[in-house]
Order: C-alpha cells, then sequence, then structure tokens
C-alpha cells in the first residue's frame, strides 16, 4: 500500500506489521486457524481478530468520526481481559468459536485496516494518539510470536508431527565452549532511557547494586541439557525446588517439550519445520522455570538475576555480540520475580492493564527468541511467565557469583 507524501511516519509502518501477521498465517489451513491446543494458548483466528479488536478499540473508537463498531458482538468475542472495556469471552474457550469463521474474520481486519489507513493518511506529524497506536504495533508483534509459539504447540499434539514450514533454519552452533564473564558489580541503572518505545514495565530507570558475579558467554545447549537427563537430573529431587518437583512429578515431566527418543535412543525434537534430529549444539528450548532452575543447580551454578542479565548485556555490547546469544534465539529465564520497578506506575484506563496487574507469581525472562519479531526486542525488554510455561521459546543461561 502506498500513501501520499502527508501521510502519517506510522502508515507504512503499520502496513508493514499487519501484513507480516497474514503472512504468519498464510501456511496455515482455516481448521489449524480454529483450533485451541491448551487454555494457554489461543487459536491463529482469535490472534488475528484480538489484533484487530485492539486498534478498533483504542484508536478508532476515540479518534474516528462517526466511528461504529464493526460487529458489536466482537467487542466481548476479542477482548482478553481488559476490565474497563467490558465482558470478555472465557480464555479457555476460543477454540469453541467455530463461528465467526476466518474469512469474517480477515474481512474484520480488511475494513479496520482501510479505516486506519484513512485515519493515517490525514495526519500530519505526530498526533495525540501517536503513542497508542505504536503500542498497538508492538502489541501486534508480541502476537506474532505468540502466533508462532501456539501454531508450534497445536501441531505438536497431531500424532503425524505436521510441519508449519518446509525450510527448518540453519542449527545455531555455538563455535567456542563456554566460558565465565566476571563483572565487577557495584552500582548500576537498569530500565528503558531515552525517547524510543517501551513498554511501560521497562520504566522507570532506576539504579540497583550488584555483588561481583559471573555469566556464562552463551545458552545452555542441548547436548549439555541431555547430559543432565542421563545423569537423572530429572530423577533425583536435589536439584529442584520444592514446588517444582511437585510439578514435575504431576506433570510427568522427564525431557523438555517436544522432545521425544528414538527407537534407537537417540533424542528427536519437534520443531516448525516438523520433527528433526535433535541438535546437540543449538540451544536448549522450551524448559520451565523450575528446569532451568534445577540445570542450574546440578550444574553448580543458578540463574542470572534481571539485572545482572541487562548489566552484563550492556557492558559487553550485546549488539556486537551475536555469538554471546544475547538476543534472538531462546528466552532466559532470570531468577527475578516479575515485579514493579521503584516508581512506577500503571497508566490511566483500560491501557493501564496491559502489563501491570500481572506482576504476580511469575518470572521475568531476557533477551528475545527465534519467533521474536525483527527490531522488536531490546536490552531493557521483560518477559514474562509463570514458572510451569514451557510452549514459548524459552532457555536459560547460567550465572554464578563471583
Amino acid at each position: 500500500m502506498n500513501f501520499a507524501h502527508h501521510a502519517h511516519p506510522l502508515a507504512a509502518r503499520y502496513d508493514a506489521v499487519r501484513a507480516h501477521t497474514l503472512a504468519l498465517v498464510a501456511p496455515l489451513s482455516a481448521e489449524d486457524c480454529a483450533v485451541q491446543s491448551m487454555p494457554d494458548a489461543s487459536p491463529a483466528k482469535w490472534h488475528l481478530a484480538h489484533t484487530t479488536w485492539f486498534f478498533e478499540t483504542f484508536v478508532l473508537a476515540a479518534h474516528e468520526r462517526g466511528f461504529a463498531l464493526y460487529r458489536p458482538e466482537f467487542r466481548v468475542l476479542f477482548n482478553s481481559y481488559y476490565h474497563a472495556v467490558g465482558d470478555r469471552h472465557p480464555r479457555p474457550q476460543r477454540g469453541l468459536l467455530t463461528r465467526p469463521t476466518l474469512q469474517d474474520i480477515l474481512a474484520y481486519r480488511d475494513q479496520v485496516d482501510d479505516r486506519m489507513r484513512a485515519l493515517l493518511t490525514s495526519s500530519s506529524g505526530d498526533a495525540p494518539w501517536h503513542a497508542i497506536v505504536t503500542l498497538g504495533l508492538q502489541h501486534e508483534q508480541q502476537h506474532q510470536e505468540l502466533l508462532l509459539t501456539d501454531i508450534k504447540h497445536l501441531l505438536s499434539c497431531n500424532p503425524l508431527w505436521p510441519a508449519y514450514q518446509d525450510d527448518a533454519p540453519p542449527p545455531a552452533h555455538m563455535g567456542a565452549p563456554l566460558a565465565w564473564q566476571s563483572f565487577d558489580g557495584g552500582l548500576a541503572e537498569i530500565g528503558h532511557e531515552g525517547t524510543a518505545f517501551a513498554f511501560d514495565n521497562e520504566s522507570p530507570r532506576h539504579r540497583v547494586y550488584l555483588a561481583p558475579y559471573e555469566l556464562a558467554s552463551r545458552l545452555v545447549t542441548n547436548g549439555e541439557f541431555a547430559r543432565f537427563i542421563e545423569a537423572g537430573g530429572y530423577e533425583q529431587s536435589t536439584h529442584w525446588l520444592a514446588e517444582g518437583w511437585d510439578w514435575r512429578i504431576a506433570s510427568h515431566a522427564d525431557h523438555p517439550l517436544y522432545w521425544q527418543c528414538a527407537a534407537d535412543g537417540a533424542w528427536e525434537e519437534f520443531t516448525l519445520a516438523g520433527r528433526k534430529p535433535l541438535d546437540a549444539a543449538s540451544p536448549a528450548l522450551h524448559i520451565s522455570y523450575y528446569e532451568a532452575d534445577a540445570y542450574a543447580r546440578w550444574a553448580d551454578a543458578r540463574l542470572p538475576t534481571e539485572a545482572e542479565w541487562e548489566h552484563a548485556a550492556f557492558t559487553s555490547g550485546a549488539q556486537d555480540q551475536p555469538a554471546n546469544q544475547w538476543f534472538g534465539l531462546a528466552w532466559q529465564w532470570t531468577q527475578s520475580s516479575y515485579a514493579p520497578y521503584p516508581g512506577f506506575r500503571a497508566a490511566a484506563g483500560a491501557v493501564g492493564e496491559y502489563n501491570g496487574k500481572f506482576m504476580v507469581n511469575q518470572y521475568v525472562l531476557r533477551g528475545s527468541s527465534c519467533a521474536t519479531p525483527a527490531g522488536h526486542a531490546r536490552l531493557s525488554y521483560r518477559n514474562f511467565f509463570p514458572a510451569t510455561a514451557r510452549w514459548q521459546f524459552t532457555g536459560l543461561r547460567l550465572a554464578r557469583d563471583a
């Protein structure tokens, strides 16, 4: 879509982000898009609708002349967790929504996109709603990653283990053996700074005190995690937090999610490209906080705090050190509970529900994964999930006291 020279600077970015979401669902059938594989996941069709709902609810409703809802019932069906907006369809029942159809949802996207483009094209320079449009695009990028993780979980439930895509990414070989990098600690600043976009939970920037510590130069690999399994790591309660051991027993977990032992005893892994031999040199993925913590204890180490992770990544020049695997491979568990930074205040209104109300019973992950859209991550980004979460591309980096 081409825009006139007077279009708002966000117009082209809006078009690109929305098109990328459609590209992600292009390999899927209508049946693929309708199914919900577990309560924590959502159907692809719901992701397509909810990200559209966001722009209709928070941008068009407030700034479009003569605004009218596309379909009033969508206000409830595709509201995720915004209590201030109104009622919500139960999350575990999203997969029961065979109607509206996928084509209905795509028509909804097209109509909202046309209205958003008209709004963006009619504005010049920065508009008062610049921040909420930008938030909507960042929100859609989060759902682009969720789309891939939810699709992978869905396809893994099929005994045929079908591939989402035919081409597999090249193995992420480590190159160098694991080394320990030392950091002096002391007073450090973490959190977002500058004028570029960041979510509210990344602020305010503040000082923390760090004792001297060491961080591993790369992520833990599949091969290393397999040795933990072979050494009886899942069978020895001494490595596990009490709650983690209870989870392991109840869930019958004895290896990372998507691993399978082949007839010849070799490990295989389900990927977005289907079933593949486990690449021993690639980062271990799809592990819970409990598994990450147990591995770290077995390895005579620990998980880093989020402050250590951000300080080390900044000090090491993370953007210029791809070999250290700060970004683009796995979200990295930290031992930090997801809590507000000192001085944090949620925004007024429904948008204030975006992050703040989830700051309980979750742990912070840092970096980004192979499913994170390009340009979406940054040093101060705080992802968060409960300790049992495994369907995301989660891995670990070891830390220890100096």
